[in-house]
């Protein structure tokens, strides 16, 4: 089963998508599926994720050897996200199955709830900070050393949250955990 997530932009999301969504694909019973991002071309941000444009131009590329496509875009605060998301399945799900999602604020949060955070940060505050990046995401990479690591600190971030699917899906069931749900019922099919 061929997988192809689409973020907003792939040069730093690639390293928190795929992992996640190989690691969810693994505890889901999919362990062989194969994941990739979407990185012909780059969207560039989530106004260019937007488009039924450019998501056509996707389809048409990567349709054929593709089961599955899912669009994961940031929220960043805008409360209308989702209607729009829910507006692009049903315009691509007709012929495709085709998911989208916000991460509840940014994908890095995400991240950050698969990971051990320090213990004055509440779990709450994390969650219902629209600059999630900023505020502890990029505090977390300053901390732990890896900012020079690909993906400014995405891939090992990325890569250790991955092994806690459970946590993630647990942390953010609104968004993350809510996909989770709607891709397994996809692939047990």
């Amino acid at each position: 089963m061929n997988v192809l997530i689409i973020p907003e932009d792939s040069r730093k999301d690639k390293y928190i998508l795929k992992p996640l969504f190989e690691f969810l694909l693994r505890s889901i019973g999919r362990p062989t599926a194969r994941v990739r991002v979407c990185e012909d071309p780059v969207l560039g941000g989530v106004r260019e994720a937007l488009k039924s444009s450019r998501l056509s131009e996707i389809i048409r590329r990567h349709g054929g050897m593709t089961r599955i496509f899912i669009l994961c875009v940031d929220r960043d605060g805008d409360l209308e996200r989702r209607h729009r998301l829910r507006a692009i399945e049903q315009e691509f799900g007709t012929k495709h199955v085709f998911l989208a999602e916000n991460a509840w604020e940014e994908l890095e949060t995400w991240v950050l709830a698969g990971l051990d955070l320090r213990d004055d940060w509440r779990w709450t505050d994390v969650r219902a900070e629209v600059h999630v990046k900023e505020r502890y995401f990029d505090a977390v990479v300053k901390e732990r050393r890896v900012g020079r690591a690909a993906g400014g600190g995405r891939k090992p971030l990325g890569e250790e949250a991955a092994h806690r699917i459970a946590a993630i899906r647990q942390k953010c069931p609104d968004d993350f955990d809510a996909l989770a749900r709607r891709l397994e019922a996809i692939v047990r099919h």
